[in-house]
């Protein structure tokens, strides 16, 4: 079995200017540096075995990646102006994810049904569970890398009722993130336009974000099956696998309030008998 080993080279942040823009110098954070040089040994590695023009050029991009974690210094942060060696603040920016989708049911159905963060594990696949700490802040448990869960800390900092949630996660997160949802009124009656925009930091930095598209486990794509998870979920009472079968998180009576696979919010919306108030096709 070949090994992969990588000296990090010291530097003096105080030598360095924290934009990037200076010449050579260190501007790749420590925990991007070891995602680096694991990653790209990997992609090296799978070149040397597979010996084909698609093994060829993971190779020379394992390279650069080998290269980025060794001497943490990279071009295109350099051209960018950005530096996360020295950055005294965790600020979610690796991952940009914007999506939306029309829902059957009434903007404050919808509103109510998120704002109830106990909910979310029915329809995001990789969320275990999240516990609400008081008003405005709650605890989240993920699957994460290699099965391995990861928690976090967040807090609501903006929200408009009926209209939108904005969040941040705290410090000492094990997943940097922030984001915001937003319902608005479909045109012609149609439900709800529901958009999400999401930032967050993938453990492992940017190398594990790469990682993840090449072998399928694309955020993007993510987002999308849970937004149509939450679709189905409200729209017909449940979520189907590819089997035929219903798929979900078995819930209490008290905990399955929002949604009851025998009554959705939709249906219960238009037989006038939903606790929340009031009214499909995806975007």
């Amino acid at each position: 079995m070949e090994t992969w080993e990588v000296e990090f080279e010291p530097h003096n942040e105080s030598e360095e200017k924290s934009n990037g823009e200076n010449d050579g110098g260190v501007n790749v954070g420590k925990y991007e540096r070891i995602a680096s040089a694991v990653g790209g040994g990997a992609l090296v590695g799978y070149a040397l075995k597979s010996r084909s023009k698609t093994g060829v050029a993971l190779g020379l991009l394992g390279a650069g990646l080998l290269y980025r974690g060794a001497t943490g210094q990279c071009e295109a942060y350099r051209a960018l102006g950005v530096n996360t060696a020295d950055s005294g603040e965790d600020v979610a920016r690796d991952v940009h994810i914007e999506k939306s989708i029309t829902i059957g049911v009434s903007p404050n159905e919808l509103y109510i049904f998120w704002r109830n963060f106990e909910n979310l594990p029915q329809f995001m696949e990789d969320l275990e569970s999240v516990t609400p700490l008081d008003n405005t802040r709650s605890h989240w448990v993920a699957k994460g890398p290699g099965g391995k869960n990861v928690e976090w800390d967040a807090e609501i900092y903006n929200e408009q009722e009926g209209e939108f949630i904005a969040w941040r996660s705290l410090p000492d997160a094990d997943v940097t993130n922030a984001g915001s949802v937003h319902f608005e009124e479909a045109p012609g009656g149609r439900g709800t336009y529901l958009k999400v925009v999401l930032n967050y930091n993938p453990p492992g930095g940017k190398a594990a974000q790469l990682l993840a598209k090449l072998f399928g486990k694309e955020p993007g794509q993510l987002v999308d099956s849970n937004l149509r998870r939450l679709k189905q979920l409200l729209e017909a009472g449940e979520i189907p696998t590819t089997e035929g079968q219903s798929s979900g998180r078995e819930t209490t009576n008290e905990e399955n309030t929002a949604a009851n696979p025998a009554e959705p919010l939709a249906g219960r919306a238009a037989a006038g008998g939903t606790s929340f108030g009031g009214e499909g096709g995806v975007r």
